[in-house]
């Protein structure tokens, strides 16, 4: 990495020269706001540059650096968040022309967190509207930097596209169905979906609150553990968060797989997965065989059956999270998120207990197939970044998206266990491949140790989009 040029270093890299003072965190500031000003106004990632509010934080940081009260590996380092986390002060809109004009009056937690740990806020990052599928006609839309005419993953588009295109050194996104996981997928990015609780949820827009995380996008796994690290723990601010401590994420990450039970069931990789995705992840699995890991033949559930109750949930939940403005400003919301809302309209109570219960039947299931293993791996999702245009982002639902897309997705936010996407590869189109590694329930540490030695082994985390 010592070559890497400086926007496209790891944040491990970046720490050592910062605590070395090699390099400042004013002149990396000034280097990733520059290239925020050369880029983002074709990728728009970012909702809102808080160039001030940034500068201020890496003086601020260079100067604790300077006096040698070093923070740890996030002093000084400039990192951004999804547009529903509050910032006191700043706008946070959560996608929604309805939050347009909402200003919090304090810093979320994971906000407080990362400026506790010395961390540099670049910004707030571009979502789709209430964290779900579509976006409002009045917000922009993230680009892939990979391909400009594919998919940039939903939710947390904002957050793959800046991190995988240098604007950043790691983001927070949030996952309800899958939006930690597309926008790595999508981007070639690294990201961390913690146990459910693991971080707090406090000054965070909600879309469903029993199913929404909270997590890093970064661009290796040593990196999703030092921002997990920083966000993570007990809060009195949010009873949902859990109160088990948070380990030192690094401590055992250099130790290597031997022993780790990973889980495969090759159907599961393969049947209704692009062909090159899922040799992706076989190819993926063998380096980690070889490394010592032992691989397990699993047998997964059959899934699909239970991807359309999240549907039930998630309508019914994002509803009551939108009660202040829906239905009175229906109009509002774009075509997407306002018959998001319709749905849940509907949605009785008969309807919503039905559903959870399929989705405690799933997650019964899941938790029967991985009582003999450590680590699950199949794919982050069942394809590539797919081919989208603007007016389809801005579109109302699609009703022929079969919801089978979300199978590797969804049960993981069902049961709340934690995952991690790395980058794999790249297919025929060039186009970004990720594999997924999921584990118990606080396992997060493990699932990062594997993650490094997946990219200790194989280039894959090193690769950048051309500029």
């Amino acid at each position: 990495m010592a070559n890497t040029e400086l926007h496209y270093k790891t944040i491990t890299d970046l720490a050592i020269l910062l605590k070395k003072q090699e390099v400042s965190p004013v002149e990396v500031t000034e280097t990733i706001l520059s290239r925020i000003d050369d880029l983002d106004s074709r990728y728009k990632s970012y909702a809102t540059v808080m160039a001030d509010h940034a500068m201020r934080a890496a003086k601020r940081a260079e100067e604790e650096i300077r006096k040698g009260h070093y923070k740890g590996p996030l002093h000084g380092v400039p990192v951004a968040v999804k547009d529903l986390c509050f910032t006191d002060g700043v706008r946070t809109m959560g996608g929604a022309k309805v939050m347009e004009n909402h200003i919090p009056t304090f810093d979320s937690t994971v906000v407080s967190r990362l400026s506790a740990a010395g961390s540099v806020l670049l910004g707030k990052l571009n979502l789709t509207e209430g964290a779900m599928g579509g976006y409002n006609p009045s917000f922009d839309v993230p680009l892939n930097p990979w391909n400009t005419d594919r998919w940039a993953g939903a939710s947390s588009s904002g957050s793959g596209v800046s991190t995988a295109l240098g604007l950043c050194y790691g983001s927070l996104g949030s996952d309800t169905g899958g939006s930690i996981r597309f926008p790595a997928a999508a981007c070639g990015t690294v990201g961390l979906k913690p146990t459910w609780g693991r971080v707090s949820r406090y000054g965070i827009l909600a879309l469903a609150e029993s199913l929404d995380h909270v997590g890093p996008l970064t661009r290796s796994s040593a990196d999703a553990a030092i921002m997990l690290k920083a966000i993570a723990g007990p809060d009195l601010n949010d009873p949902t968060a859990l109160s088990a401590p948070v380990p030192d994420m690094l401590s055992d990450i250099d130790s290597g797989v031997k022993g780790i039970r990973i889980g495969l069931d090759e159907q599961y990789v393969t049947d209704g997965v692009d062909p090159e995705l899922s040799r992706a992840v076989l190819d993926g699995v063998k380096i980690l065989e070889s490394l010592g890991a032992t691989i397990v033949d699993i047998k997964m559930p059959a899934v699909d059956r239970y991807m359309p109750f999240w549907r039930t949930l998630c309508t019914a939940e994002a509803l009551a999270e939108h009660k202040s403005f829906y239905p009175s400003r229906r109009d509002d919301y774009g075509p997407y998120f306002r018959e998001w809302l319709d749905i849940g309209s509907g949605v009785s109570g008969v309807d919503y207990v039905e559903a959870n219960n399929q989705r405690n039947e799933c997650n019964g299931l899941i938790r029967l197939a991985m009582q003999p293993i450590d680590v699950i791996a199949c794919p982050s999702t069942i394809e590539p970044a797919h081919p989208i245009t603007i007016e389809q982002m801005y579109g109302p639902i699609d009703k022929n998206r079969d919801p089978s897309y979300q199978r590797f997705t969804v049960p993981y936010d069902y049961n709340g266990y934690p995952t991690l996407s790395v980058p794999c590869g790249f297919n025929s189109e060039g186009l970004p491949l990720s594999l997924q590694f999921v584990g118990h329930p606080l396992s997060e540490a493990l699932l990062c140790k594997v993650g490094h030695a997946y990219e200790s082994a194989t280039s894959w985390f090193l690769m950048h989009p051309s500029f």
